[in-house]
């Protein structure tokens, strides 16, 4: 029987140690030394070089030497920081989780990985990892209390942990103790949308990767009046999902648009019994890597 992972769990070990040493006001995280270090005080076949390269449609990649002693990390300069750091995490993942199984790690972007023979399980795993990782659950609960969500708060988030505020935006949703929804789009449709474990447990979730979903009419991102990020109203939960009751009401946030070539909206639903159950953390997050395009 194949062996579980637990990636939020071996992330959170690392942070507990990092949380010891350096105190908890330590962010964001230098992911490079931190894997290059770890790996050489904790395993015989160490990290012995990260290097960032230009690429098309490739993100990054773990691969071992020819005797499988050490391990080098090639990440993809042709991005934006914040992403960059999560590739570095995400391979640091695979070195962790799964370097006992294989010798190489290819990663590429999620537009080439729909063509590609990509393990999803490894890499969903590899995500949950560098999620954790770069955002620790504890510090992360510590920010938000009492913060209402959105962009101001989604960009703190990604200033302090020094990932973008994609990221950021998805690891407070799969937090968050109600029903929340992300969903990215351009041109009247859906790119992509991620719901947390209570909004899926619901049936609060768009099927993006077989379907081609357009928003609907009262959407923020389609309104011809163009509201700017921030943006948010209420509106009937029916318009976003058919099966709600049609007395529920949804709120609506238009988190971010000018500086990203789509448009990222937050979708809060109310309760309908059930909710967020702590335990679930090393289940939530879902291609994380991917949202990120």
């Amino acid at each position: 029987m194949k062996e579980k992972k637990r990636p939020a769990r071996a992330a959170n070990q690392i942070s507990s140690m990092l949380n010891e040493v350096l105190g908890q006001d330590r962010f964001p995280v230098d992911v490079v030394k931190l894997a290059q270090e770890y790996s050489k005080v904790t395993s015989a076949d160490p990290i012995v070089q990260v290097v960032g390269e230009a690429f098309d449609d490739f993100d990054g990649m773990l691969k071992a030497s020819s005797d499988q002693s050490k391990w080098m990390i090639i990440y993809n300069t042709n991005c934006t920081e914040g992403r960059q750091r999560f590739t570095i995490a995400h391979e640091f993942g695979h070195y962790i989780l799964h370097r006992k199984d294989q010798r190489l790690f290819e990663c590429a972007s999620s537009r080439a990985s729909e063509v590609g023979s990509v393990d999803r399980d490894l890499e969903k795993e590899a995500d949950e990892f560098a999620a954790a990782l770069l955002m620790p659950l504890d510090d992360f609960r510590r920010q938000i209390t009492s913060k209402e969500p959105g962009f101001e708060l989604f960009s703190h988030l990604a200033e302090r942990y020094g990932v973008s505020l994609t990221a950021a935006a998805l690891r407070w949703i799969n937090v968050a103790p109600k029903r929340a929804v992300l969903v990215a789009s351009r041109d009247g449709f859906m790119l992509w949308a991620s719901s947390n474990q209570a909004a899926y447990n619901s049936g609060a979730v768009f099927a993006t990767r077989k379907n081609t979903i357009e928003l609907p009419e009262s959407a923020l991102a389609v309104r011809e009046d163009s509201p700017s990020y921030g943006a948010k109203q209420r509106v009937p939960a029916y318009h976003w999902f058919e099966n709600e009751h049609p007395e529920l009401e949804l709120i609506e946030t238009m988190v971010a648009t000018e500086q990203y070539d789509y448009t990222l909206t937050l979708l809060l639903l109310p309760d309908v019994g059930g909710g967020y159950d702590d335990e679930s953390e090393d289940e939530l997050l879902e291609d994380t890597v991917s949202r990120f395009i």
